[in-house]
């Protein structure tokens, strides 16, 4: 059983190919700059549909592919972001499309690609099954005191006004991981998934029960460029002081804010951010401080959610390549029992470790997030339960 997953972003298209008999990686790749024309104008790959294509041709090269024909490809998962009330594992139908697209306006930067490329599959190649593996599937069972907003009932249940939570793949894969690591499924762990788009998740006995971001993927930590927790009573603030519409605020608040802003736009990228801060920049020292200081709040509030935990776990692009992100995150926790190894976490870059010292009652883990595999094994059980 071979399995293409698909990772899809606004103008990008990622795969992986995995053998499910064995759990190899058959091959990885991707494209930039879907849709978007070039130096001389001309637009090479029109749509996420076209990019894909692509790959399986390239897949069944004769000369270069690793696949003798499109038959050899079971199914394509997808990594897809929000279904609204309709989560977990599930074949692409119409309704499933249906349901993503109601919820367009809460994901407006991740649900349009997903779906558009979607659609253009279904129509291509109709004998291959498409499954989009939710990120909100994983944060389905938390408790509903940890999940609902203080607002009236009739908004719940009319409009699905409540926490999601995301980046299910990626906590999911901590879960899974770490359950090898110790031995045992049973445990309290933090799962810091820190990257151009951040959350924080606090698992049990591997099932979440807590998770920073919301109703959409704009809640919780300061993102790259998306503004992270905000009081809606700002916006009308705003609307009259500003003279500008609530959607063209909130366009501002989804790319504008995040680090990009508090930072004055010196940078999205936390590498430019920690360089500019290092040379003096205020603005992006700011910027660093405060998403510090909202992790740790996320932090302090699961461990009193937890009664403490066994382990806190640095994944994502920047939780597994800054050591200067987790020592100021971690920094003077040692009368709760997160005690870093300085040098361990210097010396740790991308790879898994621990990194706390070996009396902290807390352990400190890195450990690389690994979601295609995880929206794999969820395709692939999909189709199991489906023969």
């Amino acid at each position: 059983m071979k399995i293409l997953v698909a990772n899809i972003g606004s103008t990008s298209f990622k795969y992986r190919l995995f053998d499910m008999t064995d759990g190899r990686m058959l091959a990885r790749g991707g494209m930039e700059r879907i849709g978007c024309a070039s130096a001389c104008g001309e637009v090479e790959i029109p749509d996420h549909g076209t990019a894909v294509e692509r790959c399986l041709r390239e897949l069944t090269d004769p000369e270069k592919g690793c696949l003798g024909s499109l038959s050899e490809v079971s199914a394509i998962g997808f990594k897809a972001v929000h279904g609204g009330h309709i989560t977990g594992v599930q074949g692409v139908t119409e309704e499933v499309l249906a349901a993503m697209e109601e919820v367009v306006a809460i994901a407006p930067a991740h649900n349009p690609p997903y779906i558009a490329a979607m659609r253009q599959l279904r129509k291509r190649f109709p004998e291959i099954p498409l499954v989009a593996a939710f990120e909100t599937g994983f944060h389905a069972d938390i408790p509903e005191a940890n999940r609902l907003y203080a607002v009236p009932q009739e908004w719940v249940e009319k409009y699905q006004i409540r926490r999601f939570g995301f980046h299910g793949a990626s906590h999911r894969y901590i879960s899974w991981r770490i359950a090898e690591l110790c031995g045992r499924t049973e445990g309290r762990w933090i799962s810091c998934h820190l990257g151009g788009s951040s959350s924080i998740c606090a698992i049990r006995d591997g099932k979440s029960v807590a998770t920073s971001m919301g109703g959409s993927p704009q809640g919780g930590l300061p993102q790259n460029n998306r503004v992270g927790d905000f009081d809606p009573y700002l916006l009308p603030h705003l609307m009259k002081r500003t003279g500008k519409t609530c959607e063209e605020l909130l366009s501002i608040l989804g790319s504008q804010g995040g680090l990009w802003g508090l930072s004055n736009g010196c940078s999205t990228d936390i590498r430019d951010l920690l360089a500019a801060a290092e040379s003096g920049n205020a603005k992006a020292q700011l910027a660093l401080d405060v998403y510090v200081f909202d992790i740790r709040r996320y932090l302090g509030s699961y461990l009193v959610e937890l009664g403490g935990a066994d382990g806190i776990i640095f994944t994502g692009g920047i939780g597994e390549h800054r050591p200067e992100i987790r020592q100021a995150v971690c920094r003077n926790l040692a009368e709760l029992g997160i005690e870093l190894d300085e040098a361990a976490n210097a010396d740790c870059h991308g790879t898994e470790c621990c990194i706390s010292v070996p009396e902290s009652r807390v352990k400190v883990f890195v450990i690389p997030t690994n979601e295609e595999w995880v929206v794999a094994c969820q395709t692939r059980t999909w189709l199991e339960n489906r023969a």
